[in-house]
């Protein structure tokens, strides 16, 4: 997997990756791996903080149907 193919005015060619090249490519799978963590985090955040939000709304006396009017958030349901 170290090979990268370049297309010429002759035709394809495969051709090894530089040191540098194989560097690279791996940082960029690494800052994906971060990135993508980074967003799944995010994301659990924000749902943890929603659901959080709701049940609060609910021990203030607020119904369901209340709480989702005022935040958009609707639970999910159980099986």
């Amino acid at each position: 997997m170290d090979k990268k193919i370049i297309a010429t005015p002759n035709g394809i060619e495969e051709v090894s990756l530089t040191a540098e090249e194989i560097s690279q490519r791996e940082t960029d799978i690494a800052n994906d791996v971060i990135s993508k963590t980074a967003e799944d985090n995010l994301a659990t955040a924000k749902a943890t903080a929603q659901a959080s939000g709701n049940t609060k709304l609910l021990d203030l006396g607020l119904t369901q149907a209340e709480a989702t009017a005022l935040t958009g958030y609707t639970p999910p349901v159980e099986e």
